[in-house]
């Protein structure tokens, strides 16, 4: 059976009312809008039974573990408010919990993206974006992925994401795919705009692999 997009797997204790927190939203709105016009975040009827997909985050500051992420099922609008946003207060990725608060619910994968901020102080962003062309070539461009068997938003994925970090697999490159999750990758870097371009070159790399003449 296809796993439906969208569903929210962890244990959450979330508290219905507004980020009060100085965060700069312009930034990680300008970076989310560009991503949903590469149809990398959106919401799409002939894609996914018409379920808004990908998700982007980033940390309130450079000291904190606490982290700002977009709401679930919040695909379809390009330009989001801060009552589209959510505050993980607290992640306990290997507990299957979350604590958060807005006037929103989290992203079904904000649990990976505390994984992927567990791992290096230094990661200040993530963005979760659904790709076929970058998913389907994993291979090919050489990429970290999780394996097919671990469904996304689960202490299995947080627990593979580790596992990566550990292997050095994402020293080069800090994009990985989610072989379990169509079309799921994930980008993540010491800002938005490290975690977004590393993200729109590997599609360049996997647009260009499909352009390639077919010999013969």
């Amino acid at each position: 059976m296809k796993e439906q997009e969208g569903v929210i797997k962890y244990q959450l204790n979330h508290t219905q009312q507004p980020i009060n927190l100085p965060f700069p939203f312009a930034e990680i709105n300008a970076w989310r809008t560009i991503v949903v016009r590469l149809d990398l975040i959106g919401q799409n009827p002939e894609r996914y039974d018409n379920i808004g997909f990908g998700n982007i985050s980033q940390r309130v500051d450079a000291h904190s573990d606490q982290f700002v992420v977009s709401g679930t099922q919040t695909g379809h609008i390009e330009r989001l408010g801060p009552e589209h946003y959510c505050l993980i207060v607290n992640a306990e990725p290997h507990q299957n919990r979350l604590q958060s608060c807005g006037l929103c619910k989290p992203s079904s994968e904000s649990l990976t993206h505390a994984s992927v901020y567990a791992q290096d102080p230094t990661i200040q962003a993530v963005i979760h974006a659904h790709s076929p062309e970058i998913w389907k070539h994993t291979a090919v461009l050489g990429l970290a992925h999780t394996k097919a068997d671990v469904p996304y938003g689960t202490v299995a994925m947080a627990m593979a994401v580790e596992q990566l970090f550990q292997s050095g697999e994402l020293s080069q490159t800090p994009l990985f795919s989610m072989l379990g999750h169509e079309d799921g990758v994930v980008a993540f870097g010491k800002n938005m705009q490290e975690a977004a371009s590393e993200l729109i070159k590997c599609l360049a790399r996997a647009i260009g692999i499909e352009q390639q003449p077919i010999t013969r």
